[in-house]
């Protein structure tokens, strides 16, 4: 110890009154380092949402979806509203919802309801699959009408039939839920 008031040293580190740690600081141990591995970010677990609410947005999804294809459809009719071709459209829509979008219904709702875990991820409303073809669907329709390859009486009777089909699929989704 040093003969100085107020400075003692400690070994050869001197150390003033004013370095040391006030009363009523306990020295404590440093905190301990969390070395168990973290969760990676995912992005599921933001954005789930409970199992019956996917067939609500199935729903929703499809209904916009055949309510702008219906649209198109009935908006490219005016001009060629005639037995043969409302007979045509109708047959489209039972083609389309027999085929195709009456056992999608059947097939997602099915799968919806069977899940385990009351909360999902928002996109599981359709699997990969559905995505896909929803995908092809809408690049297929677009370039068909901006290619101007088919005449306005086809996309009359095609869309109109078409969308009354995903309408349905639609409403048959959010009666689902």
């Amino acid at each position: 110890m040093s003969g100085k008031r107020g400075i003692q040293s400690f070994g050869d580190l001197p150390i003033s009154p004013r370095s040391r740690p006030h009363k009523k600081f306990k020295k404590t141990a440093p905190p301990s380092l969390d070395i168990s591995p973290k969760p990676e970010y995912n992005e599921h677990i933001h954005m789930k949402i409970k199992k019956n609410y996917l067939l609500l947005l199935a729903g929703i999804v499809w209904l916009a979806a055949g309510f702008n294809i219906l649209r198109i459809g009935i908006i490219s009719y005016k001009s060629y509203v005639t037995l043969i071709n409302l007979a045509l459209s109708a047959a489209v829509f039972f083609l389309f919802w027999f085929m195709v979008f009456g056992k999608l219904v059947r097939r997602h709702t099915d799968r919806i309801v069977r899940y385990e875990e009351e909360m999902q991820f928002i996109l599981k409303f359709f699997d990969r699959k559905s995505f896909c073809i929803m995908a092809f669907m809408m690049t297929f329709g677009i370039g068909l009408r901006v290619s101007g390859l088919c005449p306005d009486l086809f996309i009359a009777v095609f869309y109109t039939g078409l969308g009354t089909a995903l309408f349905l699929a639609g409403a048959s989704f959010a009666c689902n839920y």
